[in-house]
């Protein structure tokens, strides 16, 4: 068993870790909302439209891993500035079909990339052992810290 100054020692260099990768997750944000005015969770949405045009309001929120209400809030913004256009679908008059306007793709085209934000493209290149280990390791934080599971439909750029 450690001595507690090893596993104080050990704790600090992790919080360590935590505060560089949410650094780095913050700059991104900060840049992606300097260069185009939008946030990091608005520029993944507008990407996702851009690659699967027509796609639906609970189609989206799926991709960005979002409750539908999320994601319905984050196109009325999208909608106001001109950047989404949102057009019920043909075989279902209920059903929004959503496509980016030509501002939205110039927008898209000057966001910094990667459009889905730093983290998730920095996790998807971990070799899939190391991703198992992460997630096993922040599940047990997760249940040291008794978070509540509904925080984690809170996009990143809005914590």
């Amino acid at each position: 068993m450690p001595s507690p100054d090893v596993k104080h020692e050990a704790a600090m260099r992790v919080l360590l870790q935590f505060r560089m990768v949410f650094g780095a997750v913050r700059s991104h944000f900060q840049k992606v909302e300097q260069a185009v005015g939008l946030g990091g969770a608005q520029v993944w949405a507008l990407s996702v439209i851009a690659g699967q045009p027509g796609i639906g309001v609970g189609q989206l929120a799926r991709a960005l891993n979002v409750r539908q209400p999320t994601a319905s809030n984050m196109l009325k913004t999208l909608q106001a500035r001109g950047l989404v256009l949102a057009q019920k679908a043909e075989h279902d008059r209920r059903a929004l079909q959503l496509n980016l306007t030509a501002e939205g793709q110039a927008l898209l085209d000057n966001a910094p990339g990667p459009p889905m934000g730093v983290l998730p493209m920095a996790l998807m290149t971990l070799p899939p052992d190391a991703l198992q280990r992460l997630e096993q390791d922040l599940q047990a934080l997760i249940t040291t810290l008794a978070v509540d599971p509904r925080t984690a439909q809170t996009p990143l750029a809005d914590l």
